[in-house]
């Protein structure tokens, strides 16, 4: 499998460099550091944004717990004095409200908490992505380099498939003649 692996890489290869493809394949490599960065500016800034709602949920859950820490306390307070329950029974009503609703926005901002783990997944794949597109781009580049033609005749076979056009019937830019040529030379002021 590897074998035949290699050799359809080698035909590829070596197709690329006769039709003369190293050009799209440059700019291809060219553009790869452009998506490399793009990603890893969205990875830190995902980043960042999901330590910023880290750090403000801690706080948050911090407040939290002083609330119902008030509310229980209060309600503990309102049932030891005789008779206030049931001179205010909407305060012993309110102090619980306080307490479950503490409860219920605690368990909320662990959910929160617990949601900002797409953080890292996000950013492991993010990571891989740019380490994929960093390992094609050195691949492309040696392709590059191995493909480059080198100018001289006999070679090279991208420099020998310079030339005139080989099936000019229904072209317009192919000129078939000295006519042509002297006509084409003197509009461009020659």
């Amino acid at each position: 499998m590897f074998r035949q692996l290699g050799s359809i890489t080698r035909q590829l290869h070596e197709a690329l460099k006769e039709l003369g493809y190293t050009d799209k394949l440059k700019g291809t490599v060219e553009q790869l550091p452009d998506a490399q960065s793009r990603l890893s500016y969205i990875a830190r800034l995902t980043g960042e944004a999901a330590e910023k709602v880290l750090g403000h949920v801690e706080v948050a859950k911090s407040d939290q717990e002083q609330i119902g820490l008030r509310g229980r306390q209060l309600a503990d307070t309102i049932s030891r004095i005789p008779g206030l329950a049931k001179a205010m029974p909407e305060l012993v009503a309110w102090s619980q409200e306080v307490v479950e609703l503490s409860d219920r926005n605690d368990a909320r901002l662990t959910e929160i908490m617990m949601a900002q783990d797409f953080h890292d997944l996000t950013g492991q794949v993010i990571n891989r992505v740019v380490q994929l597109a960093s390992t094609i781009e050195e691949q492309l580049l040696g392709l590059l380099l191995q493909a480059a033609p080198t100018g001289q005749p006999g070679q090279d076979h991208a420099y020998e498939l310079s030339g005139p056009v080989v099936n000019p019937e229904g072209r317009t830019d192919v000129v078939k003649d000295q006519q042509q040529v002297d006509d084409l030379l003197a509009s461009l002021g020659f």
